[in-house]
C-alpha cells in the first residue's frame, strides 16, 4: 500500500457528545494514518470546540445552520485534499483495520462507485447495509417472503439483500448506507455541480447518491471483510421512529419516481409499497401500547 496517498474522512456531527469521541479514537487508531480527518459542526447546540483542543490534528468546519446529512458532507469536502474519500457518520467505531482493508479492496475491484462495509449494532446484531432498490418485483417477494426462501439461502440472499442476506459475502448491491461510503474523488464528477445531491436533507441521501453512481455506470459494492459498529443513535421515542418512516417513505417514493417516471408502474408501487409502510407503522405503534416495546 502507497503510504504517500492521502485520504480524506468527512465526519459530519450534529449534538453526538461522547459518540464522536469514540469515532474518532477508533479512527486515529488505524494502522494507515496517512490521512486528514474534516469534522463538521452542522450548528450542534454544543460547543464542538473541545474537539479541536482534544485533537489537533483534525480539520474543525464550523456551520452557522444545520445542512443536513448531504449539505455536512458537502462542506466537508469542499476542504478535502485526499485522492480517496470515506464519509463516516458521528456514531460508528471502526472496529480494526476498515480504512486500509477497504481501500485495497477498492484496488481489486473494477469501476466502483460507492464501496460500504459490513456494520452491526453494538450487540453484535447485523444492520441491513447492502440493499436492493425498491421495486413492485421486491415489494411483492417481500409480502409473499416464503417465495424467495423457498429457493435457498444463496439465491434468495441475492435477490432480496438487506434483511435476507447474512452480510457474509461480498457482492454488488443497489445501495448501500451511508454511515460509512468509501470512494474515489473523481467519482463527484459524476454528479450535478460536481458535488454529492443535497436535495434530501435527512434520509435516503444514500440510495440516490448509489443511483447516480450506477446511472454513471458504476458499481456499488458491499464488503463483506471489515466490520464496524454502527451505533445508530437516532431517537427511540415511538412517535419520533414513525415521523422519520414517513420522511423516509416520501423520499424513497421520489426515487422511485425518478427512476420508474410516473405512469401505471409508479401509481401501482404506491398502492403496493403505501399498504405495506402503514401496516407496519400500525402494528408498531399497537405493539408499542400493547407492551411499551418499540420493534423495528
Amino acid at each position: 500500500m502507497n503510504n504517500n496517498l492521502l485520504f480524506t474522512i468527512v465526519i459530519p456531527t450534529y449534538n453526538r457528545g461522547k459518540l464522536i469521541i469514540d469515532t474518532l479514537e477508533t479512527v486515529l487508531n488505524q494502522s494507515y494514518r496517512n490521512f486528514e480527518i474534516i469534522v463538521v459542526d452542522n450548528a450542534s447546540a454544543e460547543d464542538c470546540s473541545y474537539l479541536k483542543a482534544k485533537y489537533p490534528e483534525i480539520k474543525l468546519i464550523k456551520s452557522d445552520r444545520n445542512l443536513g446529512f448531504a449539505g455536512g458532507n458537502n462542506l466537508g469536502l469542499q476542504h478535502a485534499g485526499g485522492e480517496y474519500l470515506l464519509l463516516l457518520n458521528s456514531d460508528t467505531e471502526l472496529t480494526e483495520d476498515s480504512i486500509s482493508l477497504a481501500y485495497l479492496e477498492f484496488q481489486k475491484q473494477p469501476n466502483i462507485g460507492f464501496l460500504g462495509c459490513r456494520m452491526t449494532y453494538p450487540d453484535g446484531r447485523i444492520q441491513y447495509t447492502a440493499r436492493r432498490f425498491r421495486s413492485i418485483r421486491w415489494e411483492l417477494l417481500d409480502l409473499f417472503r416464503f417465495i424467495p426462501i423457498a429457493h435457498g439461502y444463496e439465491a434468495s440472499s441475492r435477490e432480496m439483500l438487506g434483511k435476507y442476506f447474512k452480510h457474509d459475502l461480498s457482492l454488488d448491491c443497489d445501495w448501500l448506507n451511508g454511515a460509512f461510503l468509501f470512494f474515489e474523488r473523481r467519482l463527484l464528477s459524476h454528479f450535478p455541480d460536481g458535488k454529492l445531491d443535497d436535495r434530501f436533507f435527512m434520509y435516503a441521501e444514500d440510495q440516490l447518491w448509489c443511483e447516480q453512481a450506477r446511472e454513471s455506470g458504476l458499481r456499488n459494492y458491499f464488503f463483506a471483510d471489515t466490520t464496524i459498529v454502527h451505533v445508530n443513535s437516532g431517537s427511540s421515542s415511538v412517535r419520533r421512529q414513525l415521523q422519520n418512516r414517513q420522511v423516509m417513505f416520501r423520499h424513497e417514493l421520489a426515487i422511485v419516481r425518478r427512476r420508474k417516471g410516473v405512469g401505471l408502474y409508479y401509481g401501482l408501487f404506491v398502492l403496493l409499497f403505501g399498504f405495506k409502510e402503514y401496516t407496519r407503522n400500525a402494528i408498531k405503534w399497537m405493539v408499542y401500547q400493547l407492551t411499551g416495546r418499540l420493534i423495528r
